[in-house]
């Protein structure tokens, strides 16, 4: 043993030369190999051979069948190099193990530890000499903390042909199933992939209850529209009438009270698949950034706005509503259903505004958003319903119909158009107009939300306050509420910020570049990666990546509240900072979309990345996040070779 203290030269070389290898070694917890069934590598022209694509997976790993339903993780897939000595080919898969996969949040289909996959090979008919049977695969391993990026593979083996061989023996055995070849094709991988981070997928599933929550207290607020309110003692008091007092009729009240709330939750649940169907998966972020479809929102908040101030009434087509009437007349279970349809219909002109942004944001959800915020939303409002049927006597207790209901709807149309300015600044920011600026919608913001409050204190006439009629203390409060909420957006108009509510206000000049603060500056770029990477390179900086939108309510989130944080801003001193756009409709948003789909296999915004000034992939973060730490984390994170 060397007791000297020195290193040996040699070792010192060896460990010079092994250190960076091990470094830069991907981790690949899947290994594959390719030999033949039976160790029978020989076949006669035209005839079949077997082989075992074996994938061994290392412990804590699993790897994702190819049959895995979609929405989840990516699945396995494997096909056989094109060869003119094959005729055709097909892979057979065997039984994978199904269970909810924490990473993604639903059933998946895996192996862990071995799965041995089975090529079926026919050679073509005029076959002769030996050739190579490539097996080409495409997969993501994943443990219940992380994934992997895809990865592409290929493994191969001889085969002779020899004419006069016997047909081979082997049968696929039982369990294996045939894979579809639509599901079959082993696509080429990009050299930098993204790996996909499990809370991504969880954050997801965290969102969804104070989503729901919030359309099922949408709903529950929608009762006391002029619309609605009126109709709730009218529509129980039917309901508990309609059999006299027995208790079998008391027991019929109740039922006809469900199929009525159902007929409102059908209708509802029925706009959520609407909209599904025509977004479709991929279809969100362009429905939330297009100019046409925000304008054409803007247009309907701005009609249910001046119809709530009493400009003109919304009504339905006349006809309509007469045949879906008529039919509700009836007797039976089917007419108490079609009249909670009609009462819905009849209702829209009230609560289309409350509606109407809960679908949009519901639609730039992913998934089952839609459908199940306008479930929860319908049975918030048509709850009501069935518990008064069950517990009449707290009819006595709700509030009469008067003024108040026509104050709730002046305000309801002062708050709708201000809801409208939001959609109006997405068209202006995607279409680069810079007309409606963060000063002119902040200033229209103030007045919109001000006049709510000088409404209810009696200084604004307008239907349903009198100038001789008292303030209460209610009315005084909520008018405090809407000019204290005023009166705290001025300071925005000189630039300062408004914390969460930066997310739906334009960007000032101000605050454009991403870093930009308390007397530092740091290299920015637009639209402009090479530009960014060329300056990394010089500066021995790393590029950060700022995938974004114009119309983007988490982006501006993101650039107004964490950018601008203490530690987030001394971490940006070491890169260069470039924002790329992917909602606009110049030819650098679809560049910028394309990069990011192709690099990184999403379309989601923000999507954060830390590139090297060679454009190599150090880490991404995928999503908003009001964990400081968190981010300042992966803001921390450096390439391999200087840690």
């Amino acid at each position: 043993m060397n007791r000297s203290g020195k290193i040996p030269s040699w070792l010192a070389v060896a460990v010079a030369l092994w250190l960076p290898a091990v470094l830069h070694a991907k981790e690949d917890p899947v290994h594959w190999t390719l030999t033949p069934a039976g160790g029978n590598a020989v076949v006669a022209p035209g005839g079949v051979a077997y082989f075992e694509l074996k994938a061994t997976v290392d412990p804590g790993w699993h790897l994702y069948s190819p049959t895995t339903p979609p929405g989840g993780p990516i699945i396995t897939k494997i096909q056989i190099s094109p060869n003119p000595l094959i005729k055709s080919s097909q892979i057979f898969r065997p039984q994978p193990v199904r269970k909810l996969d924490p990473n993604f949040q639903i059933d998946t289909e895996t192996y862990t530890g071995e799965a041995v996959f089975l090529a079926e090979v026919t050679a073509a008919g005029n076959a002769a000499g030996q050739t190579n049977v490539e097996a080409a695969v495409r997969y993501q391993a994943c443990s219940d903390v992380k994934c992997l990026p895809p990865v592409k593979k290929t493994v191969d083996a001889g085969l002779t042909f020899s004419p006069g061989t016997a047909a081979t023996s082997f049968k696929v055995p039982g369990g294996y199933l045939v894979i579809p070849a639509a599901e079959n094709a082993a696509t080429p991988v990009a050299a930098e992939t993204k790996a996909v981070t499990p809370s991504a997928a969880v954050s997801v599933q965290q969102d969804l209850l104070p989503f729901l929550l919030a359309a099922f207290g949408f709903g529950l607020a929608s009762l006391f529209t002029p619309c609605v309110f009126p109709m709730i003692p009218i529509t129980v008091s039917f309901f508990l009438h309609q059999g006299g007092t027995s208790t079998n009729s008391a027991k019929h009240g109740w039922i006809q009270a469900l199929l009525f709330c159902s007929g409102i939750v059908v209708l509802f649940t029925s706009m959520g698949f609407l909209i599904t169907a025509i977004a479709g998966p991929f279809g969100v972020v362009q429905l939330g950034s297009s100019p046409w479809v925000n304008g054409f929102i803007a247009l309907v908040f701005f009609t249910f706005g001046l119809s709530l101030l009493g400009a003109f009434e919304l009504t339905l087509p006349s006809g309509l509503l007469t045949k879906l009437n008529s039919a509700s007349q009836g007797s039976g279970h089917l007419a108490t259903l079609l009249m909670g349809l009609t009462f819905s219909l009849t209702s829209f002109a009230c609560i289309g505004p409350i509606v109407g942004p809960l679908l949009i944001a519901s639609v730039q959800q992913k998934g089952a958003q839609p459908v199940l915020g306008m479930m929860a939303f319908a049975i918030g409002l048509a709850a009501p319903f069935f518990l008064l049927a069950l517990f009449p006597s707290y009819l006595r207790k709700l509030p009469k119909s008067g003024g108040w209901m026509i104050r709730v709807k002046v305000v309801l149309g002062f708050v709708v158009l201000a809801v409208m300015l939001k959609y109006l600044s997405n068209v202006d920011q995607v279409l680069q107009i810079h007309w409606l600026t963060r000063e002119r919608f902040l200033a229209a913001w103030i007045v919109l939300f001000a006049l709510p409050g000088l409404y209810l204190l009696g200084f604004l006439s307008m239907e349903g306050i009198k100038r001789e009629e008292s303030v209460g203390v209610s009315r005084a409060l909520i008018a405090s509420v809407f000019l204290i909420f005023a009166v705290s957006l001025t300071p925005g108009l000189f630039g300062a910020r408004l914390g969460d509510l930066d997310a739906f206000v334009p960007e000032g000049s101000a605050i454009t570049n991403t870093a930009a603060g308390e007397g530092k500056t740091v290299a920015y770029f637009k639209n402009q990666l090479d530009g960014a990477l060329a300056m990394a390179r010089e500066q021995n900086k790393l590029v950060l990546v700022n995938f974004t939108g114009y119309a983007c309510t988490n982006c501006h989130w993101m650039k107004a509240n964490m950018f601008t944080r203490p530690e987030i801003q001394s971490a940006l001193q070491g890169f260069v900072i470039v924002d790329l756009f992917t909602d606009g409709t110049d030819p650098d948003s679809e560049k910028n979309q394309k990069l990011e789909d192709q690099k990184f296999g999403t379309a989601s915004i923000p999507f954060y990345a830390i590139l090297d000034g060679n454009q190599n992939v150090v880490a991404t973060f995928p999503q908003l996040t009001r964990n400081p730490q968190e981010f300042l984390g992966f803001l921390q994170t450096k390439p391999k070779m200087l840690l």
